[in-house]
Protein backbone atom coordinates (compact mmCIF):
# COMPACT_ATOMS: atom_id res chain seq x y z
CA UNK A 1 0.00 0.00 0.00
CA UNK A 2 1.34 3.44 -1.21
CA UNK A 3 1.18 6.41 0.98
CA UNK A 4 -1.33 8.95 -0.33
CA UNK A 5 1.20 11.75 -1.47
CA UNK A 6 2.60 8.99 -3.81
CA UNK A 7 -0.66 8.10 -5.08
CA UNK A 8 -1.17 12.33 -5.54
CA UNK A 9 1.70 12.31 -8.06
CA UNK A 10 1.30 8.99 -9.44
CA UNK A 11 -2.38 10.34 -10.46
CA UNK A 12 -1.07 13.24 -11.78
CA UNK A 13 1.76 11.51 -13.89
CA UNK A 14 -1.37 9.17 -15.37
CA UNK A 15 -3.26 12.28 -16.40
CA UNK A 16 -0.50 14.51 -18.17
CA UNK A 17 -0.95 15.07 -21.21
CA UNK A 18 -4.35 13.52 -21.35
CA UNK A 19 -6.94 14.89 -18.82
CA UNK A 20 -5.77 18.56 -17.58
CA UNK A 21 -8.60 18.93 -15.07
CA UNK A 22 -7.19 15.98 -12.83
CA UNK A 23 -3.68 17.09 -13.13
CA UNK A 24 -5.48 20.76 -11.93
CA UNK A 25 -7.16 18.89 -9.26
CA UNK A 26 -3.51 17.81 -7.99
CA UNK A 27 -2.34 21.72 -7.62
CA UNK A 28 -2.81 24.05 -5.31
CA UNK A 29 -3.83 27.00 -5.89
CA UNK A 30 -0.75 28.92 -4.86
CA UNK A 31 1.54 26.15 -6.82
CA UNK A 32 5.21 27.35 -7.37
CA UNK A 33 6.93 25.18 -9.76
CA UNK A 34 10.81 25.99 -10.86
CA UNK A 35 12.85 24.55 -13.51
CA UNK A 36 16.69 25.31 -13.49
CA UNK A 37 18.59 25.97 -16.87
CA UNK A 38 18.69 28.72 -19.48
CA UNK A 39 16.25 27.71 -21.98
CA UNK A 40 12.43 28.13 -23.28
CA UNK A 41 11.06 26.02 -20.04
CA UNK A 42 13.37 27.23 -17.41
CA UNK A 43 12.24 29.48 -14.81
CA UNK A 44 9.41 29.99 -11.63
CA UNK A 45 5.93 29.31 -12.58
CA UNK A 46 3.76 30.72 -9.67
CA UNK A 47 0.03 29.71 -9.60
CA UNK A 48 -1.85 26.68 -10.73
CA UNK A 49 -2.53 28.31 -14.12
CA UNK A 50 0.79 29.51 -14.33
CA UNK A 51 1.83 25.52 -13.76
CA UNK A 52 -0.69 24.72 -15.81
CA UNK A 53 0.20 26.78 -18.64
CA UNK A 54 3.65 25.54 -18.35
CA UNK A 55 2.81 22.27 -18.54
CA UNK A 56 0.79 22.69 -21.64
CA UNK A 57 4.05 24.33 -23.32
CA UNK A 58 5.98 21.43 -23.21
CA UNK A 59 3.37 19.61 -25.26
CA UNK A 60 3.03 22.68 -27.70
CA UNK A 61 6.64 22.90 -28.20
CA UNK A 62 7.39 19.54 -28.69
CA UNK A 63 4.62 18.95 -30.76
CA UNK A 64 2.94 16.82 -29.12
CA UNK A 65 5.72 14.50 -28.76
CA UNK A 66 6.48 15.26 -24.72
CA UNK A 67 5.79 12.16 -23.03
CA UNK A 68 7.09 11.06 -19.26
CA UNK A 69 6.94 7.87 -17.61
CA UNK A 70 6.87 7.55 -13.93
CA UNK A 71 9.31 5.17 -12.77
CA UNK A 72 8.99 5.56 -8.89
CA UNK A 73 7.35 8.03 -5.85
CA UNK A 74 8.74 7.58 -2.67
CA UNK A 75 6.66 9.89 -0.07
CA UNK A 76 5.94 10.72 3.64
CA UNK A 77 3.78 13.33 5.00
CA UNK A 78 4.74 16.52 3.94
CA UNK A 79 7.18 15.65 0.93
CA UNK A 80 6.92 13.81 -2.38
CA UNK A 81 9.69 12.90 -4.86
CA UNK A 82 9.04 11.57 -8.40
CA UNK A 83 12.18 10.14 -10.87
CA UNK A 84 10.77 9.62 -14.23
CA UNK A 85 12.19 9.49 -17.63
CA UNK A 86 11.21 12.49 -20.29
CA UNK A 87 11.29 12.05 -24.19
CA UNK A 88 10.12 13.99 -26.68
CA UNK A 89 11.19 15.53 -30.49
CA UNK A 90 11.50 19.30 -31.39
CA UNK A 91 12.97 21.03 -34.04
CA UNK A 92 15.33 18.01 -35.16
CA UNK A 93 16.06 17.44 -31.27
CA UNK A 94 15.31 14.15 -29.20
CA UNK A 95 15.27 14.71 -25.44
CA UNK A 96 15.65 10.90 -23.63
CA UNK A 97 16.10 11.35 -20.09
CA UNK A 98 15.50 11.07 -16.51
CA UNK A 99 14.55 13.64 -14.04
CA UNK A 100 13.15 14.56 -10.52
CA UNK A 101 10.34 16.34 -8.96
CA UNK A 102 11.00 17.20 -5.53
CA UNK A 103 7.81 18.26 -4.38
CA UNK A 104 6.24 19.73 -1.27
CA UNK A 105 2.78 18.53 -0.57
CA UNK A 106 0.04 20.67 1.88
CA UNK A 107 -3.52 19.82 2.38
CA UNK A 108 -3.58 17.44 -0.18
CA UNK A 109 -2.05 18.56 -2.97
CA UNK A 110 0.98 19.83 -4.85
CA UNK A 111 1.91 23.05 -3.47
CA UNK A 112 6.16 23.54 -4.58
CA UNK A 113 7.76 21.69 -7.05
CA UNK A 114 11.65 21.78 -8.27
CA UNK A 115 12.19 19.74 -11.26
CA UNK A 116 15.64 18.61 -11.26
CA UNK A 117 16.82 17.17 -14.87
CA UNK A 118 19.84 14.37 -14.37
CA UNK A 119 21.32 15.90 -17.79
CA UNK A 120 21.01 19.20 -17.39
CA UNK A 121 22.90 19.85 -21.08
CA UNK A 122 20.69 17.61 -22.47
CA UNK A 123 17.88 19.11 -20.95
CA UNK A 124 19.24 22.49 -21.90
CA UNK A 125 19.85 22.03 -25.73
CA UNK A 126 16.37 20.06 -26.05
CA UNK A 127 14.42 22.76 -24.71
CA UNK A 128 16.77 26.07 -26.28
Amino acid sequence: MSHPNAELLERAFSAFGREPIVVARTLADDVVWRVPGANAMSGEYSGRDAVLQFLRQTLVLSGGTYRTELRYVVADDDRAVAVYGARGERAGRTLDIDQALFCVIRDGRIADVTAVPFDFAAFDAFWA
